[in-house]
């Protein structure tokens, strides 16, 4: 963000610094991620899965299921 509070895209970011970042780079997130403007985070492979990130919600939604019709799914 600027200091005027409105959002920059990532493509204006990349401008910025590069103006003609087409001819070097073959998409937008090559250019970002090679002039440091975004950045690859380390986060543990268990946390990719989907089965994983939403657990929560598909133990709610059994619990619901089990509540309004009884029983076990199986």
């Amino acid at each position: 963000m600027n200091r005027n509070n409105s959002t920059i895209t990532l493509r204006q970011q990349v401008e910025a610094i590069l103006p003609n970042w087409e001819s070097w780079y073959p998409s937008l997130f090559h250019a970002a991620e090679d002039l440091g403007v975004i950045r690859a985070r380390v986060c543990p492979p268990s946390s990719l899965l989907l089965s994983n990130r939403h657990a929560s919600v598909i133990s709610a939604a059994l619990a619901a299921h089990r509540e309004k019709w009884g029983g076990t799914e199986e």
